[in-house]
């Protein structure tokens, strides 16, 4: 069994700067892919952010996310990071970690992750 323990969220004003973390534990040789995805209320999760766990390569970056946030991992690969500076208003959403067992079938594919972390939040303030 896997279990992801994401956190870091926080209030922070416009053009500020947020670490979040993500914790993985038990069964994580079976991992193969990490990522942070976020959600609004009433909209769809959306990916952010995706890493290959084995080689910390592979990165890819939503629109959204290019040139402002850095996805990367501990030397152990237990544990993913997002940072995120300039952050904006429209930044705000609940962030979560998630983890899949095989390669997405594209970037930041919902479908192939099936370990979600709690959930962390992040407001930004204008």
């Amino acid at each position: 069994r896997v279990q992801l323990a994401d956190s870091g969220g926080g209030s922070v004003q416009a053009g500020g700067s947020l670490r979040l973390s993500c914790v993985a534990s038990g069964d994580t040789k079976s991992l193969i892919y990490m990522a942070w995805f976020r959600q609004t209320p009433g909209k769809e999760r959306e990916g952010v952010a995706q890493i290959e766990r084995q080689t910390g390569e592979r990165i890819y970056y939503a629109d959204s996310a290019m040139g402002r946030f850095t996805i990367s991992q501990n030397s152990a690969k237990d544990t993913v990071y997002l940072q995120m500076n300039d952050l904006k208003p429209e930044d705000t959403a609940m962030y979560y970690c998630a983890a899949s067992v095989r390669r997405p079938i594209y970037p930041l594919a919902k479908k192939n992750y099936v370990h979600w972390g709690q959930g962390t939040q992040v407001t930004v303030s204008s």
